[in-house]
């Protein structure tokens, strides 16, 4: 756990940490958290949000420790308005909730970090100073989860290996029109549009017509625009 290290004790910086909570142990027990690594910070406290804001517009402050369960003006909530009223102000809220979508939530409202109520005192102090620092804290499992959201699922990048025509032939399947309409809408015959049927599957690796429209529902792509049919020469069918 990082302290100031080699330097006396009155030259390094305070900061301030609000801390949110409707629990008087809970508010007791991150002060004693916080004020254990001395002399860094300085802790004041709030029992609910309107008392939060009232603090923040009469002192500055740092971060914001905010739980993300009260009663009346809820975590997330009062995330919105510190950031909105208060943008310097950090703010890291503090849950019992270790599902996924809590700290989404928290980070879409604003929050700069999330953590859960049994996180260790040392990651709370860490996460504090990274915030203060003007920096964003995310744990390692929620910078894996938010990774693995990014990361381009198999069947997009299947998807993606379609040329134009196939991905305009699977869109009109999608959509429900047998081969034959197809091939007359498109200028080309039921033969090509057989062999782009097979191509489509075999590249998405679908065993089946049934599981080539599931797929295509899947992706959206029922309501998606298809393209104009009209050839643009003599013969295109062959180069299709």
């Amino acid at each position: 756990m990082e302290i100031c290290s080699g330097a006396p004790p009155q030259s390094c910086p305070r900061q301030r940490v609000l801390v949110v909570d409707d629990h008087a142990l809970v508010r007791e027990g991150l002060r004693r958290i916080l004020e254990c690594t001395p002399p860094t910070f300085e802790v004041v406290e709030a029992d609910n949000a309107a008392q939060a804001l009232e603090l923040l517009r009469r002192q500055p402050v740092d971060v914001a420790t905010v739980d993300l369960s009260m009663p009346g003006m809820g975590g997330l909530e009062l995330a919105q308005h510190i950031k909105s009223g208060h943008p310097r102000v950090g703010v890291l809220v503090l849950s019992m909730h270790a599902e996924e979508q809590y700290a989404m939530r928290a980070f879409q409202a604003g929050a700069d970090g999330y953590l859960t109520k049994s996180s260790a005192g040392s990651e709370l102090v860490a996460a504090i100073r990274k915030i203060a620092a003007g920096g964003v804290y995310v744990t390692p499992g929620q910078a894996e989860r938010a990774v693995r959201r990014l990361a381009p699922r198999p069947a997009a990048r299947a998807r993606d290996e379609l040329t134009d025509r196939e991905l305009d032939v699977l869109r009109r399947l999608v959509a429900g029109e047998r081969p034959k309409e197809i091939a007359r809408a498109l200028a080309l015959s039921i033969k090509t549009i057989s062999a782009h049927k097979a191509r489509i599957q075999d590249k998405l690796q679908l065993p089946s017509t049934a599981a080539l429209i599931r797929y295509g529902l899947e992706q959206g792509l029922a309501g998606e625009q298809l393209r104009s049919s009209a050839p643009a020469w003599p013969g295109q069918d062959a180069a299709s």
